[in-house]
Protein backbone atom coordinates (compact mmCIF):
# COMPACT_ATOMS: atom_id res chain seq x y z
CA UNK A 1 0.00 0.00 0.00
CA UNK A 2 1.20 3.48 -0.64
CA UNK A 3 2.56 5.76 1.79
CA UNK A 4 -0.33 8.37 1.26
CA UNK A 5 -3.21 5.32 1.56
CA UNK A 6 -1.41 4.08 4.81
CA UNK A 7 -1.29 7.44 6.21
CA UNK A 8 -5.00 7.89 5.71
CA UNK A 9 -5.93 4.00 6.84
CA UNK A 10 -3.82 5.00 10.17
CA UNK A 11 -6.09 8.13 10.72
CA UNK A 12 -9.14 6.75 10.23
CA UNK A 13 -8.01 3.58 12.36
CA UNK A 14 -7.24 6.48 15.27
CA UNK A 15 -10.99 7.80 14.71
CA UNK A 16 -12.76 4.77 15.10
CA UNK A 17 -10.46 3.84 18.05
CA UNK A 18 -11.79 7.10 19.97
CA UNK A 19 -15.49 6.56 18.85
CA UNK A 20 -15.61 3.64 19.63
CA UNK A 21 -14.05 4.25 23.41
CA UNK A 22 -17.00 6.82 23.35
CA UNK A 23 -19.52 4.18 22.24
CA UNK A 24 -18.13 1.61 24.81
CA UNK A 25 -18.18 -0.35 22.29
CA UNK A 26 -17.84 -3.55 24.48
CA UNK A 27 -21.04 -2.99 26.26
CA UNK A 28 -22.88 -0.78 22.90
CA UNK A 29 -25.47 -3.79 22.15
CA UNK A 30 -26.28 -4.96 25.58
CA UNK A 31 -27.34 -0.93 26.24
CA UNK A 32 -29.09 -1.20 22.93
CA UNK A 33 -31.45 -3.97 23.82
CA UNK A 34 -31.78 -1.97 27.16
CA UNK A 35 -33.31 0.65 25.40
CA UNK A 36 -35.72 -1.60 23.58
CA UNK A 37 -36.95 -3.36 26.52
CA UNK A 38 -37.81 0.28 27.68
CA UNK A 39 -39.18 0.90 24.52
CA UNK A 40 -41.53 -1.81 24.81
CA UNK A 41 -42.81 -0.72 28.40
CA UNK A 42 -46.42 0.01 27.75
CA UNK A 43 -46.60 2.84 30.01
CA UNK A 44 -44.19 4.59 28.52
CA UNK A 45 -45.98 7.59 26.97
CA UNK A 46 -47.41 7.83 30.56
CA UNK A 47 -44.48 10.45 30.36
CA UNK A 48 -44.45 12.00 26.80
CA UNK A 49 -41.40 14.20 27.39
CA UNK A 50 -39.51 11.53 29.23
CA UNK A 51 -40.73 8.98 26.55
CA UNK A 52 -39.58 11.48 24.03
CA UNK A 53 -36.11 11.73 25.20
CA UNK A 54 -35.96 7.87 25.89
CA UNK A 55 -36.47 7.62 21.92
CA UNK A 56 -34.15 10.53 21.17
CA UNK A 57 -31.13 8.70 23.17
CA UNK A 58 -32.11 5.57 21.68
CA UNK A 59 -32.31 6.75 18.06
CA UNK A 60 -28.72 8.29 18.82
CA UNK A 61 -27.05 5.24 19.70
CA UNK A 62 -28.22 3.57 16.92
CA UNK A 63 -26.92 5.85 14.79
CA UNK A 64 -23.68 5.97 16.63
CA UNK A 65 -23.39 2.25 16.29
CA UNK A 66 -23.86 2.46 12.82
CA UNK A 67 -21.46 4.84 11.98
CA UNK A 68 -19.20 3.26 13.33
CA UNK A 69 -19.73 -0.54 11.85
CA UNK A 70 -20.31 1.15 8.30
CA UNK A 71 -16.82 3.26 8.55
CA UNK A 72 -14.89 -0.01 9.89
CA UNK A 73 -16.51 -2.16 7.27
CA UNK A 74 -15.30 0.86 4.83
CA UNK A 75 -11.96 1.25 5.82
CA UNK A 76 -11.75 -2.80 5.13
CA UNK A 77 -13.50 -3.15 1.77
CA UNK A 78 -11.15 -0.21 0.38
CA UNK A 79 -8.32 -2.04 1.81
CA UNK A 80 -9.03 -4.95 0.36
CA UNK A 81 -9.87 -3.44 -3.20
CA UNK A 82 -6.26 -1.97 -2.71
CA UNK A 83 -4.77 -5.13 -2.30
CA UNK A 84 -6.24 -6.73 -5.08
CA UNK A 85 -5.45 -3.98 -7.38
CA UNK A 86 -2.22 -4.12 -6.50
CA UNK A 87 -2.13 -8.20 -7.32
CA UNK A 88 -3.68 -7.24 -10.49
CA UNK A 89 -1.60 -4.21 -11.16
CA UNK A 90 -5.11 -2.63 -11.86
CA UNK A 91 -4.15 1.56 -11.06
CA UNK A 92 -7.33 2.11 -11.69
CA UNK A 93 -9.11 0.26 -8.66
CA UNK A 94 -6.13 1.18 -6.62
CA UNK A 95 -6.81 4.85 -7.33
CA UNK A 96 -10.51 4.58 -6.93
CA UNK A 97 -9.64 2.83 -3.53
CA UNK A 98 -7.38 5.21 -2.12
CA UNK A 99 -9.39 8.28 -3.41
CA UNK A 100 -12.52 6.74 -1.16
CA UNK A 101 -10.15 5.94 1.64
CA UNK A 102 -9.51 9.65 1.07
CA UNK A 103 -12.89 10.95 1.58
CA UNK A 104 -13.44 8.44 4.58
CA UNK A 105 -10.66 9.68 6.44
CA UNK A 106 -12.47 13.38 6.17
CA UNK A 107 -15.96 11.93 7.31
CA UNK A 108 -14.10 9.84 10.44
CA UNK A 109 -12.55 12.94 11.34
CA UNK A 110 -15.92 14.84 11.56
CA UNK A 111 -17.36 12.23 13.36
CA UNK A 112 -14.87 11.81 15.59
CA UNK A 113 -15.59 15.57 16.32
CA UNK A 114 -18.86 15.12 16.87
CA UNK A 115 -18.30 12.21 19.34
CA UNK A 116 -16.58 14.91 21.57
CA UNK A 117 -19.93 16.38 21.57
CA UNK A 118 -21.29 15.15 25.03
CA UNK A 119 -21.70 18.36 27.38
CA UNK A 120 -24.64 19.07 28.91
CA UNK A 121 -26.74 20.47 25.92
CA UNK A 122 -24.56 19.77 22.98
CA UNK A 123 -27.05 17.69 21.08
CA UNK A 124 -29.54 20.09 21.68
CA UNK A 125 -31.36 22.83 19.52
CA UNK A 126 -29.65 26.30 19.46
CA UNK A 127 -30.70 30.06 19.70
CA UNK A 128 -28.33 32.10 17.42
CA UNK A 129 -28.47 35.91 18.06
CA UNK A 130 -26.63 38.71 16.25
CA UNK A 131 -26.42 41.72 16.94
CA UNK A 132 -24.63 44.68 15.29
CA UNK A 133 -21.73 46.44 16.44
CA UNK A 134 -19.01 49.46 15.86
CA UNK A 135 -19.83 50.53 12.97
CA UNK A 136 -23.04 52.16 11.92
CA UNK A 137 -24.65 51.27 8.69
CA UNK A 138 -21.69 49.20 7.65
CA UNK A 139 -22.37 46.95 10.57
CA UNK A 140 -25.76 46.59 10.60
CA UNK A 141 -24.61 45.28 6.75
CA UNK A 142 -22.13 43.11 8.24
CA UNK A 143 -24.89 41.49 11.19
CA UNK A 144 -26.54 40.64 8.03
CA UNK A 145 -24.06 38.99 5.81
CA UNK A 146 -23.39 37.14 8.87
CA UNK A 147 -27.02 36.20 9.04
CA UNK A 148 -26.81 35.13 5.55
CA UNK A 149 -24.14 33.15 6.24
CA UNK A 150 -25.47 30.57 9.37
CA UNK A 151 -28.67 30.05 7.36
CA UNK A 152 -26.71 28.85 4.82
CA UNK A 153 -24.61 26.69 6.95
CA UNK A 154 -27.54 25.23 8.71
CA UNK A 155 -28.98 24.76 5.71
CA UNK A 156 -26.47 22.75 4.50
CA UNK A 157 -26.39 20.21 7.41
CA UNK A 158 -30.42 19.84 6.41
CA UNK A 159 -31.45 21.74 10.03
CA UNK A 160 -34.50 23.92 9.76
CA UNK A 161 -34.14 27.43 10.77
CA UNK A 162 -37.35 29.33 12.33
CA UNK A 163 -36.85 33.57 12.55
CA UNK A 164 -37.62 34.33 16.10
CA UNK A 165 -37.11 38.53 15.75
CA UNK A 166 -35.43 40.95 13.23
CA UNK A 167 -34.94 44.68 13.93
CA UNK A 168 -33.74 46.08 10.28
CA UNK A 169 -30.86 48.37 10.35
CA UNK A 170 -31.74 52.42 9.92
CA UNK A 171 -30.58 52.62 6.48
CA UNK A 172 -29.50 49.05 5.77
CA UNK A 173 -28.92 45.61 7.01
CA UNK A 174 -30.23 44.73 10.77
CA UNK A 175 -29.33 45.72 14.09
CA UNK A 176 -30.09 42.39 15.74
CA UNK A 177 -32.21 39.09 14.37
CA UNK A 178 -32.61 35.82 16.53
CA UNK A 179 -33.02 32.19 15.12
CA UNK A 180 -33.34 29.04 16.22
CA UNK A 181 -31.61 26.50 14.49
CA UNK A 182 -33.38 22.76 14.69
CA UNK A 183 -30.92 19.94 14.27
CA UNK A 184 -28.78 16.90 15.78
CA UNK A 185 -26.14 18.77 17.92
CA UNK A 186 -26.97 21.98 16.75
CA UNK A 187 -25.60 23.95 19.80
CA UNK A 188 -22.54 21.86 20.03
CA UNK A 189 -21.42 23.19 16.95
CA UNK A 190 -22.89 26.64 17.23
CA UNK A 191 -21.50 27.76 20.80
CA UNK A 192 -18.02 27.62 18.79
CA UNK A 193 -19.44 30.74 17.21
CA UNK A 194 -19.82 32.70 20.41
CA UNK A 195 -18.28 36.20 20.24
CA UNK A 196 -17.41 39.38 18.31
CA UNK A 197 -16.96 39.26 14.05
CA UNK A 198 -14.96 41.34 12.67
CA UNK A 199 -15.48 42.60 8.88
CA UNK A 200 -12.64 44.43 6.60
CA UNK A 201 -13.86 45.37 3.37
CA UNK A 202 -13.96 48.31 1.09
CA UNK A 203 -17.54 50.75 2.19
CA UNK A 204 -20.30 49.40 -0.72
CA UNK A 205 -22.05 52.78 0.56
CA UNK A 206 -20.46 55.26 -2.27
CA UNK A 207 -17.42 55.89 0.72
CA UNK A 208 -14.96 53.67 -1.06
CA UNK A 209 -12.74 53.77 1.67
CA UNK A 210 -11.37 50.74 3.02
CA UNK A 211 -14.17 50.40 6.53
CA UNK A 212 -13.53 47.83 9.90
CA UNK A 213 -16.96 46.74 11.01
CA UNK A 214 -18.46 44.40 14.35
CA UNK A 215 -21.02 41.90 15.39
CA UNK A 216 -21.81 40.09 18.18
CA UNK A 217 -23.20 36.34 18.19
CA UNK A 218 -23.95 34.03 20.68
CA UNK A 219 -25.35 30.73 20.74
CA UNK A 220 -28.17 28.91 23.60
CA UNK A 221 -29.44 25.75 23.63
CA UNK A 222 -32.70 25.46 23.88
CA UNK A 223 -33.09 23.27 27.03
CA UNK A 224 -35.02 20.19 27.55
CA UNK A 225 -38.73 20.58 28.86
CA UNK A 226 -37.91 18.25 31.70
CA UNK A 227 -35.22 20.79 32.72
CA UNK A 228 -37.28 22.99 35.18
CA UNK A 229 -36.01 26.59 35.45
CA UNK A 230 -37.54 28.75 38.02
CA UNK A 231 -38.54 32.12 36.52
CA UNK A 232 -40.98 34.40 38.71
CA UNK A 233 -43.82 36.50 37.31
CA UNK A 234 -42.85 39.71 39.03
CA UNK A 235 -39.66 39.32 37.72
CA UNK A 236 -40.67 39.43 33.61
CA UNK A 237 -42.69 42.34 31.83
CA UNK A 238 -44.33 41.15 29.09
CA UNK A 239 -44.73 43.46 25.51
CA UNK A 240 -46.67 42.86 22.19
CA UNK A 241 -46.33 44.65 18.97
CA UNK A 242 -46.30 43.71 15.37
CA UNK A 243 -43.31 42.85 13.56
CA UNK A 244 -41.92 41.22 9.96
CA UNK A 245 -39.14 40.38 8.69
CA UNK A 246 -37.72 39.07 5.35
CA UNK A 247 -37.26 35.28 5.18
CA UNK A 248 -35.53 32.52 3.41
CA UNK A 249 -36.31 29.28 2.04
CA UNK A 250 -36.39 27.52 5.05
CA UNK A 251 -36.65 30.62 7.28
CA UNK A 252 -40.56 30.79 8.42
CA UNK A 253 -41.58 34.56 9.47
CA UNK A 254 -44.77 35.91 10.78
CA UNK A 255 -46.35 39.48 11.80
CA UNK A 256 -47.05 39.17 15.70
CA UNK A 257 -44.81 39.08 18.20
CA UNK A 258 -44.57 38.91 22.10
CA UNK A 259 -41.09 40.40 23.83
CA UNK A 260 -40.29 39.37 27.61
CA UNK A 261 -37.81 41.33 29.71
CA UNK A 262 -36.38 39.39 32.07
CA UNK A 263 -35.51 42.30 35.38
CA UNK A 264 -32.90 41.16 37.31
CA UNK A 265 -30.44 40.21 34.30
CA UNK A 266 -31.98 42.34 31.85
CA UNK A 267 -32.21 39.15 29.20
CA UNK A 268 -34.75 40.36 26.82
CA UNK A 269 -36.22 37.97 24.34
CA UNK A 270 -39.01 38.09 21.27
CA UNK A 271 -40.79 35.58 19.23
CA UNK A 272 -42.72 36.42 16.13
CA UNK A 273 -45.13 33.57 15.45
CA UNK A 274 -48.74 32.29 14.14
CA UNK A 275 -50.18 33.01 17.38
CA UNK A 276 -49.85 35.33 20.87
CA UNK A 277 -50.25 32.36 22.54
CA UNK A 278 -47.18 30.57 20.66
CA UNK A 279 -45.39 33.57 20.66
CA UNK A 280 -45.78 33.59 24.51
CA UNK A 281 -44.43 30.03 25.40
CA UNK A 282 -41.37 30.41 22.57
CA UNK A 283 -40.50 33.46 24.33
CA UNK A 284 -40.55 32.13 27.62
CA UNK A 285 -38.26 29.18 26.44
CA UNK A 286 -35.82 31.10 25.43
CA UNK A 287 -35.91 32.80 28.11
CA UNK A 288 -35.46 29.88 30.29
CA UNK A 289 -32.44 28.98 27.69
CA UNK A 290 -30.77 32.31 28.23
CA UNK A 291 -31.26 31.42 31.91
CA UNK A 292 -29.62 28.18 31.87
CA UNK A 293 -26.75 29.22 29.86
CA UNK A 294 -26.05 31.65 32.71
CA UNK A 295 -26.20 29.23 35.21
CA UNK A 296 -24.01 26.76 33.58
CA UNK A 297 -21.39 29.43 32.62
CA UNK A 298 -21.35 29.86 36.47
CA UNK A 299 -21.09 26.07 37.45
CA UNK A 300 -18.52 26.18 35.26
CA UNK A 301 -16.56 28.84 35.93
CA UNK A 302 -16.51 30.43 32.59
CA UNK A 303 -17.94 33.73 31.46
CA UNK A 304 -20.03 33.68 28.15
CA UNK A 305 -18.55 35.78 26.02
CA UNK A 306 -21.56 37.63 24.30
CA UNK A 307 -22.67 38.17 27.74
CA UNK A 308 -19.62 40.34 28.78
CA UNK A 309 -19.05 42.02 25.55
CA UNK A 310 -22.43 43.07 25.39
CA UNK A 311 -23.32 46.74 23.73
CA UNK A 312 -19.40 46.37 23.20
CA UNK A 313 -19.10 44.73 19.98
CA UNK A 314 -15.72 46.37 19.31
CA UNK A 315 -11.98 46.35 19.15
CA UNK A 316 -9.83 44.22 21.31
CA UNK A 317 -12.95 41.39 22.05
CA UNK A 318 -13.11 39.27 18.69
CA UNK A 319 -12.47 36.11 17.83
CA UNK A 320 -12.55 35.73 14.29
CA UNK A 321 -11.36 38.39 11.40
CA UNK A 322 -13.16 38.52 8.22
CA UNK A 323 -10.72 40.92 5.66
CA UNK A 324 -12.27 41.02 2.46
CA UNK A 325 -9.53 44.18 1.67
CA UNK A 326 -6.21 44.48 0.90
CA UNK A 327 -6.47 41.10 0.50
CA UNK A 328 -8.74 37.84 1.27
CA UNK A 329 -8.36 36.07 4.30
CA UNK A 330 -10.76 34.73 6.98
CA UNK A 331 -9.03 33.83 10.30
CA UNK A 332 -9.90 32.37 13.85
CA UNK A 333 -8.32 34.31 16.27
CA UNK A 334 -8.61 31.37 19.20
CA UNK A 335 -7.70 28.33 16.79
CA UNK A 336 -5.37 30.18 14.19
CA UNK A 337 -7.25 28.20 11.40
CA UNK A 338 -8.01 30.15 8.36
CA UNK A 339 -8.74 30.39 4.95
CA UNK A 340 -8.47 32.44 1.45
CA UNK A 341 -12.10 31.50 0.59
CA UNK A 342 -13.50 34.23 1.91
CA UNK A 343 -16.76 33.94 -0.38
CA UNK A 344 -16.96 29.95 0.63
CA UNK A 345 -16.83 30.74 3.92
CA UNK A 346 -19.86 34.00 3.73
CA UNK A 347 -21.50 31.00 1.70
CA UNK A 348 -21.88 29.18 4.89
CA UNK A 349 -18.39 26.93 4.89
CA UNK A 350 -18.26 26.93 8.14
CA UNK A 351 -17.13 23.23 8.98
CA UNK A 352 -13.35 24.03 9.25
CA UNK A 353 -13.50 26.59 11.85
CA UNK A 354 -15.99 24.94 14.19
CA UNK A 355 -14.36 21.31 14.13
CA UNK A 356 -10.66 23.43 15.18
CA UNK A 357 -12.09 25.29 17.91
CA UNK A 358 -14.09 21.49 18.57
CA UNK A 359 -10.78 19.62 18.29
CA UNK A 360 -9.35 22.58 21.05
CA UNK A 361 -12.17 22.81 23.80
CA UNK A 362 -14.59 20.90 23.32
CA UNK A 363 -16.43 19.26 26.93
CA UNK A 364 -13.03 20.33 28.17
CA UNK A 365 -11.54 17.89 26.24
CA UNK A 366 -8.74 16.93 23.64
CA UNK A 367 -7.78 13.83 21.74
CA UNK A 368 -5.46 13.04 24.17
CA UNK A 369 -8.01 13.52 27.50
CA UNK A 370 -10.74 10.90 25.91
CA UNK A 371 -8.04 8.70 24.34
CA UNK A 372 -7.41 8.44 28.33
CA UNK A 373 -10.50 7.72 29.41
CA UNK A 374 -11.44 4.16 30.55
Amino acid sequence: MRAEAQNNVDKIEKSLELLAQRLDWDTAHHRLEEFNARVEDPNLWDDPAAAQKLMRDRQNHVDAMETYSSMKQDMEDQIELIELGEMEEDEEVIAEAEAALAALTDKAATKELEALLDGESDGNDSFLEIKSGAGGTEACDWASMLARMYVRWAESRGFEVELQEEQPGTEAGIKSVTYQIKGKNAYGWLKSESGTHRLVRISPFGKGTRETSFAAVGAYPVIDDNIEIEVNPADIRIDTYRSSGAGGQHVNTTDSAVRITHHPTGIVVTSSEKSQHQNRDIAMKALKSRLYQMEMDKRNAEVNALHEAKGDAGWGNQIRSYVLQPYQMVKDLRTSFETADTQGVLDGDLDGFMAATLAQKVAGKSRADANSED
